[in-house]
């Protein structure tokens, strides 16, 4: 089975209600190998929700109590975004997770660049917290951005 953000999937997940489908994984959707997340909601937050950024750091330092999550207004939301990292594990504890496939600078599922907490649309190198957390247990990430079709095939089998 293979993790893969929710909104990816064409559900509305994302923090301003909508999705961001991406049309090679919905290709493959039913075959039933893709288990949808949002960490977002699974750590308590609605949808929608107010855009969030980590201040001072990347999803590891969350994890590691270095920096926060915080919202545009200045809402700290870092529980949250550490609690729905943690129900995503229970998920991959629960089942054969080989793969997580994530939405690129997410504060949460960011693979290699997140928003810079400067609430710019500027990004930085560096993981959001569940993808940080899903590194930490050996889980390998991918960032829908860069998915080939060739390489989906290749984690589908």
């Amino acid at each position: 089975m293979i993790i893969v953000s929710a909104c990816l999937l064409g559900l509305n997940t994302k923090y301003d209600g909508n999705a961001n489908a991406q049309a090679l994984l919905q290709k493959y959707s039913a075959l039933g190998k893709f288990i949808p997340v949002c960490p977002e909601q699974l750590g308590g937050l609605p949808t929608p929700r107010v855009p969030v950024e980590i201040i001072g750091g990347t999803g590891k330092d969350v994890l590691n109590g270095q920096c926060m999550a915080q919202g545009e207004q200045g809402e700290v939301v870092t529980s949250e975004f550490i609690l729905g990292a943690k129900e995503v594990i229970k998920i991959v504890e629960m089942v054969t997770v080989t793969a997580a496939i994530l939405k690129e600078r997410s504060p949460s599922c960011g693979v290699n660049y997140i928003y810079d907490g400067s609430f710019s649309h500027q990004i930085k190198s560096g993981q959001g917290v569940t993808a940080a957390l899903l590194t930490e247990h050996n889980i390998p990430i991918y960032s829908a951005e860069e998915l080939t079709e060739e390489r989906l095939l290749e984690l589908l089998i």
